[in-house]
């Protein structure tokens, strides 16, 4: 009776989980860049109620919001890419290398 251990998975096999695996990552991935921006769009209109009839006498303070919800977003890319690396799905890890780098440099634009 053969081992469990030596059994080598099919290429389909490997496909089918890798495919599963990406629709996995893309639907965690939509789901916190959908939270984000529904906790945006709703500080956005908190601010605009908040204006009317007030005047401008400086410099408004940083609005620190975005760089944290961006952030939060390139971490979670990061994260996953390394665990996707860390299990051998050197392509799925790259994609989300690659998101994790564009959210980077989006966040350092918002910042700076």
């Amino acid at each position: 009776m053969p081992e469990l251990d030596d059994k080598q998975p099919s290429g389909r096999d490997g496909a089918l989980t890798a495919g599963c695996l990406l629709l996995l990552v893309l639907v965690v991935d939509a789901a916190a860049a959908l939270l984000v921006v529904i906790a945006l769009a709703v500080r956005g209109l908190g601010r605009m109620d908040a204006g009317t009839g007030q005047t401008a006498t400086g410099v408004p303070p940083m609005d620190w919001a975005p760089v944290l919800g961006f952030g939060t977003l390139a971490l979670a890319a990061g994260t996953t890419a390394v665990v996707l690396l860390r299990f051998a799905h050197r392509t799925l890890g790259a994609v989300q290398l690659t998101l994790c780098v564009f959210l980077t440099f989006h966040t350092l634009e918002i910042w700076l």
